[in-house]
């Protein structure tokens, strides 16, 4: 099946600037108009008096060029909040009616669309973000991700879609991108094939996926997102919201096992159908690299990754809570452009990298994403946008992020005594705090008997594949206490000469030892 043309949507594109009209005027609550505009990627943020819009990078990949558009963008409208999403998107932040409507249809120009980008829509395809380029990776997954992105814009528009249908690739056990626990997963095996999980979801009601298919060629994973839709159409809850995901499925067919015949049932009807579902001349382009070797130049900055192309370096990029200064994201991408065959490439825990780079033109770049740059594991802690901007955020994650960051540093807390944490405003798990080592997540707690702003601890939470598991509810923190509670963790391992993950392996309890003093 041919991809989606960007220009064949801009036909929807004035029911989008009619509708936004309305809302700005005052014409349309704010409620409903979510309703309709999470069609088009776009949300009004929490004060109704903005508008973010969701830019999809199938696969996190970012190219040259839309770097480059992205900056005029920014540059052109002002924008002074950016986003690097845990779903591997890029958001644009506080735009008004006219520059959410116009960023829209220029982006389409640019190869990016933003149709589906939030609502009961196929989210962006999700993929290992180095993939192609990682030493030690299974195979390059990214072809079949790109090709599995672009066959499920097809379905923007299928009737009875799931409230999110979230589909990933892993091209190792790292599981980067949760693939053993998405609505879809294809996880890549040593053998160059793909085990298929389905059903499985964070948020409420979490569940890990059910592995539905063993060593399944990547020539015919459309096969098995045909099967994924048919599945939902046939045993999918549509007449409770809260439950249209299809993580629910594995109850309501009574256990796992029984998702899984449904499922195969499901497979069947699409191999039968005749459709020609079978992708084409993908094995050749998983081998493929735009750059085949470096220079001599050898660059040993501490965020640089060596790739499999011999010379070549990927550098990390983490701006504190995934919100790149815009000005150093502009320069970022001026020097990018005089750069051929360079990409820049989005992670779920919202570091950027930028591929493809000799030594020389590494250390070039580091000194740009120096300026806004994580400095410890700790600061690389990932967070969704929160209840500033979210409608549905019910904490100011970016907030507690910062004030936690801050704190840490004044104590002055070395690198390697805490751990990465993830922090959720609520309990849709946009931060993934389920499956962080150390995850927050909004809720209210008592204080000298009022409610105030609370975090919910999870501790030892693990995505890696084969060790997948949920964090476990500690209890609750007062806001105000987390950032005291992690100087107090940070200083017990300190103290023990250790970094936090042998410190935690030696320690089993020691964590809910340090937060019981916190906990309400």
């Amino acid at each position: 099946m041919k991809p989606i043309d960007p220009q064949e949507w801009k036909q929807d594109l004035p029911a989008f600037r009619e509708k936004t009209a309305a809302f700005y005027k005052g014409e349309l609550k704010k409620n409903d108009y979510k309703g309709f505009s999470g069609l088009y990627g776009s949300y009004a943020q929490k004060d109704g008096k903005a508008s973010m819009l969701r830019l999809r990078m199938t696969a996190g990949a970012v190219s040259r060029e839309k770097v480059c558009f992205i900056a005029k963008m920014i540059r052109e409208y002002q924008v002074k909040r950016v986003h690097f999403t845990t779903c591997q998107s890029i958001q644009l932040h506080d735009l008004n009616e006219t520059a959410v409507c116009e960023i829209m249809e220029k982006a389409l120009d640019a190869g990016i669309v933003t149709m589906g980008g939030g609502g009961d829509f196929p989210r962006n395809i999700m993929c290992s973000p180095l993939a192609g380029v990682e030493k030690g990776e299974y195979f390059n997954v990214q072809p079949y991700a790109k090709a599995a992105g672009d066959y499920l814009m097809h379905f923007i528009k299928a009737e009875k879609m799931p409230r999110k249908l979230k589909v990933g690739f892993s091209s190792s056990p790292a599981n980067l991108t949760h693939a053993t626990y998405r609505d879809l997963g294809f996880a890549a095996r040593e053998d160059g094939k793909f085990d298929v999980y389905s059903a499985g979801g964070l948020g409420n009601n979490p569940r890990f996926g059910v592995k539905v298919a063993e060593a399944v060629e990547p020539d015919d994973i459309l096969f098995y997102i045909r099967a994924m839709w048919l599945t939902f159409r046939t045993y999918g809850n549509y007449e409770n919201r809260g439950k249209a995901r299809t993580r629910y499925m594995q109850e309501s067919l009574g256990s796992p096992e029984k998702y899984k015949e449904a499922f195969q049932e499901k497979l069947k009807e699409v191999c039968a159908s005749g459709e020609d579902l079978k992708l084409k001349d993908l094995k050749e382009a998983s081998t493929e690299n735009s750059r085949k070797t470096g220079d001599e130049t050898v660059f040993t900055g501490s965020n640089a990754i060596e790739q499999k192309q011999e010379g070549l370096y990927a550098l990390a990029w983490h701006p504190i809570g995934g919100m790149p200064d815009p000005a150093v994201f502009c320069e970022l991408a001026d020097a990018m452009e005089e750069i051929e065959g360079v990409e820049l490439r989005l992670a779920p825990y919202e570091t950027a990298y930028i591929i493809n780079l000799t030594g020389a033109e590494a250390e070039r770049l580091n000194t740009i994403i120096q300026k806004d740059m994580a400095q410890s594991l700790f600061e690389t802690s990932v967070s969704c946008i929160g209840a500033s901007v979210c409608q549905v955020g019910l904490r100011d994650s970016q907030g507690l992020l910062r004030a936690c960051v801050e704190r840490v540093k004044e104590a002055g807390l070395a690198d390697g005594t805490l751990p990465q944490i993830h922090i959720s405003g609520c309990p849709s798990s946009c931060g993934t705090h389920q499956t962080g080592t150390l995850g927050f997540r909004g809720a209210s707690v008592k204080v000298d008997g009022k409610l105030e702003s609370g975090f919910v601890l999870y501790i030892n939470g693990c995505e890696r594949q084969g060790e997948e598991t949920m964090g476990h509810e500690a209890g609750t923190m007062a806001e105000a206490d987390i950032p005291e509670f992690l100087v107090a963790l940070g200083k017990t391992v300190a103290e023990s000469e250790e970094d936090f993950n042998i410190w935690n392996e030696k320690h089993p309890g020691g964590i809910e030892a340090v937060a019981a003093l916190y906990l309400r």
